[in-house]
Parts: C-alpha cells; sequence; structure tokens
C-alpha cells in the first residue's frame, strides 16, 4: 500500500516537471528578425519626386522666319496668248523667271486685274536682299515657229547677229507708244527659246538639247529668222507674227 502511493507520487511528481517544462517552452520567445522600419527602407523613405525620371531641359528653338510674299498684280493687255513675267531688281537685271508662257488660268483671277505672288527669292532659289524691285512683262500672241530644217551654217563674214529688235502692238491699257524689244536666241539644256536679251523666255522654239550657240535675223517686220547650233548641224526655224506681243509692267514694290 505503501509502494503504490510512492509510486503515485512519483508519477505526480513526474508528471508536473513535463507540465512545467512545457509551460517553460511555451513561454521562450523565439527569436525573431527585426523588421527594418520606415526609416529605414530607401524604398519606402524615398518621395516620388526622387523616383521621378528628370525631364530633360528643352533646347530653345530659334523661331522660323516668316515667309516672305509680294503679291503682285496687273492688268493683262488686251491679245489673246500666252504670259511671260519677269522680276528686276534696281538696276533693270532680271533676277527671277516668274511665270513663262503661263495661260491667264495659272492667276488668281482678282476683282479688276490678274495676281501671283513671288517669294523674294531668284532663279537659283536663293533669297535676294531687301529693297525695291519691279515686275514686268509680255502677253504674247499667237506666234507661229516653222522649222525650215538642217541649213549650211552661214559664212562667218555673213554670220547673223545676236539679237534684233522688234515693234511691238501698243498696249490700250498702258497708254504707252509702240515700243521696242529686242529679242535673242536662248537655250538650256533641254529646249531652245525665242527671248529678250535680258533672258525673260518668252516662246520655246523646239526641244533641242545640248546647244552651243543660236543666231537671229529679221527677215520682215512680222518675223524673224533662227539658227541653233549643237555643235554637229544647224537648224533653221522662222517665227512669225513677232509683232503680236504686248508689254505689261506691275509697278515697283519693296521687298523686306
Amino acid at each position: 500500500m505503501f509502494e503504490l502511493r510512492i509510486a503515485d507520487c512519483g508519477l505526480r511528481i513526474a508528471t508536473s516537471w513535463i507540465a512545467m517544462a512545457v509551460i517553460a517552452a511555451a513561454q521562450e520567445s523565439p527569436t525573431q528578425t527585426p523588421s527594418p522600419s520606415f526609416e529605414e527602407s530607401p524604398s519606402l523613405s524615398a518621395t516620388p519626386q526622387e523616383f521621378a525620371t528628370p525631364s530633360p531641359t528643352p533646347e530653345a528653338t530659334p523661331a522660323a522666319a516668316p515667309p516672305r510674299r509680294v503679291r503682285i498684280s496687273f492688268l493683262p493687255p488686251p491679245l489673246e496668248g500666252t504670259i511671260s513675267l519677269g522680276i528686276y531688281d534696281g538696276n533693270g537685271t532680271l533676277v527671277r523667271v516668274l511665270h513663262q508662257q503661263a495661260e491667264l488660268n495659272e492667276f488668281t483671277i482678282g476683282a479688276d486685274a490678274l495676281v501671283t505672288e513671288w517669294d523674294g527669292k531668284n532663279d537659283d532659289d536663293e533669297d535676294l536682299p531687301a529693297g525695291k524691285y519691279r515686275a514686268h512683262g509680255y502677253l504674247v500672241g499667237n506666234l507661229k515657229v516653222e522649222d525650215i530644217g538642217e541649213a549650211t551654217p552661214p559664212p562667218v563674214e555673213n554670220e547673223p547677229s545676236t539679237s534684233v529688235k522688234v515693234r511691238l502692238m501698243p498696249n490700250p491699257l498702258a497708254n504707252d507708244k509702240r515700243s521696242l524689244i529686242e529679242l535673242a536666241v536662248g537655250f538650256d539644256s533641254d529646249a531652245s527659246y525665242l527671248q529678250t536679251t535680258d533672258d525673260l523666255p518668252l516662246i520655246m522654239l523646239s526641244e533641242a538639247p545640248n546647244l552651243i550657240r543660236g543666231f537671229i535675223k529679221k527677215k520682215n517686220e512680222k518675223s524673224v529668222d533662227v539658227w541653233q547650233d549643237d555643235g554637229t548641224s544647224v537648224r533653221q526655224f522662222r517665227v512669225s507674227n513677232v509683232d503680236k506681243m504686248m508689254a505689261f509692267d506691275c509697278g515697283e514694290f519693296e521687298l523686306k
């Protein structure tokens, strides 16, 4: 009986020690890794301004110069035909062929005149200096260009001149007298032209490339003969009705 009590008492003591060990283990706090505070985390403490990619400072772009536009208006002479119009500087030198053999519908029709514009550039697309300029041209009637054919080059001593003078029809809108015009033969890499001696083309003669020279001779008051040479052969043309032309002037204006 005594042994049973001792055993029971020992069992109780053992059970009490086990319970105390479990409680002690449960009460012991495990080692924890401290969490970084808000201040310690750079990713959390950075402000939105620090995250934003700084915008590049825009470079100042110089303002484009306003386009230079000169309005030119004129009364077309009362004659059926095409218009050649040039821009001349203060010395009377042709600086721009503005229109060449143009039809009336190539111009803006104003209330009482034809209107066109000039951009202030020369024939090489270069800006011209500011200053006073003048525009004038010719209305060319129904000139007839006849291809005579190949011709023997004229002898040197009888070589035709490079220009001739032709009397124009008076322009009743300008109250001018029956003025004169000096005509010559001009050409470029593609064609030949009957033009003024200051290089304003009036009418195309032929689509002849690679010409090296041209001659003109007055046949009578209404026609001229033209020779053009490409270095291997000479071809002759006759231009009739050269008196069917009228001059007109658009006046002086200032380019800024």
